[in-house]
């Protein structure tokens, strides 16, 4: 006969705590940590790199940087706690810290997205206006972006999980909420919608942005395979590696996008259908967010030679000499 085991056994409402085998905790133990290893060392990796390497201090980098900051973030202050809850199906750290965890979620989650939207019109200008982007695109520039990003997403987050109008219309959404134990958010239709315009406005517009770099890029790359004069080889080379800058956040945008839109959509359906998503459902849209914080320095192995080379640096212990600083990454 098998026993109902709760959460928090002498309390009301409490929820149900899923009954998993020692071997079946210990894997999903480890896919935890790997996923916070994996997050935490990649995104350190980048914010190494562009802080210690003076060649790559440019505005696109500096955004680059405060992204892999607040991914970094992620994987030191959010995962271990959500690694707990996932694992055990259980929140055991009370309610106001259930409330600061999931805001810290939200606000870094916010960074990032607002941070590749102002990667992506640094590549636009990089690419589109290339003889414009050194006046309208400077370190002063990027980091007025950074501010600001970081600035609107706390604010947006302290409005949406700390304003005392929202706790009063909760209140009067008792019967419907989560079981005590689950720390899952509740999504009040108004918050489904806001949440998706929030989140996925910057991702069309990230989108519209990188057509429009591709078809000028293609242009591009005819007018340059035209020009046979040695400084115009130049100049080619120069945009090639805009080029492929663009590329390569364009791909983390599409990422982005993907980690993202089933969480979104699912709180959507969530505030208009009472709450229906299974909690395993719930967790499970939850981890495909946090993937995302991982894949940005994967993508950038990928795709950076730079990156692959300061990687070799750190490794082989070269970065530790001096005047490693001064080494030009952008020498074949």
């Amino acid at each position: 006969m098998n026993t109902t085991i709760l959460c928090y056994e002498n309390t009301k409402d409490s929820c149900i705590k899923l009954y998993r085998s020692k071997i079946v905790q210990i894997m999903l133990y480890v896919s935890c940590i790997l996923a916070m290893f994996v997050t935490v060392i990649g995104n350190m990796l980048v914010i190494i790199s562009v802080s210690h390497f003076k060649v790559l201090h440019s505005p696109t980098n500096f955004l680059t940087l405060s992204l892999a900051v607040a991914d970094c973030m992620i994987g030191l202050f959010v995962l271990p706690f959500s690694a707990v809850r996932s694992v055990e199906t259980c929140w055991y750290y009370g309610t106001s810290f259930c409330a600061f965890h999931s805001g810290l979620d939200m606000f870094l989650c916010l960074v990032s997205v607002f941070h590749l939207c102002c990667i992506s019109m640094d590549r636009y200008y990089a690419v589109c206006e290339p003889l414009l982007y050194p006046v309208k695109v400077t370190n002063r520039i990027a980091f007025l972006f950074i501010t600001g990003s970081w600035i609107l997403a706390l604010v947006y987050t302290f409005a949406l999980l700390y304003s005392r109008v929202v706790e009063d219309r909760i209140e009067s959404l008792a019967p419907e909420l989560p079981c005590v134990g689950s720390c899952q958010l509740v999504f009040l239709r108004l918050w489904g919608w806001i949440n998706f315009s929030v989140f996925f406005i910057p991702c069309f517009l990230m989108l519209g942005l990188y057509i429009r770099i591709f078809f000028i890029a293609r242009r591009q790359v005819k007018i340059i395979n035209s020009m046979n004069e040695k400084n115009s080889v130049g100049r080619g080379r120069i945009s090639k590696r805009e080029r492929k800058a663009a590329v390569t956040l364009g791909i983390a945008v599409g990422i982005y996008a993907l980690c993202w839109l089933p969480f979104v959509i699912d709180t959507i359906i969530d505030a208009f259908f009472s709450f229906v998503t299974p909690p395993l459902v719930g967790d499970f849209l939850n981890w495909t967010t946090y993937i995302n914080s991982a894949c940005n320095p994967i993508i950038y192995g990928f795709f950076y030679p730079w990156f692959r080379k300061v990687l070799r640096i750190i490794f082989t212990g070269k970065a530790f000499q001096p005047d490693s600083s001064l080494i030009d990454l952008y020498q074949e």
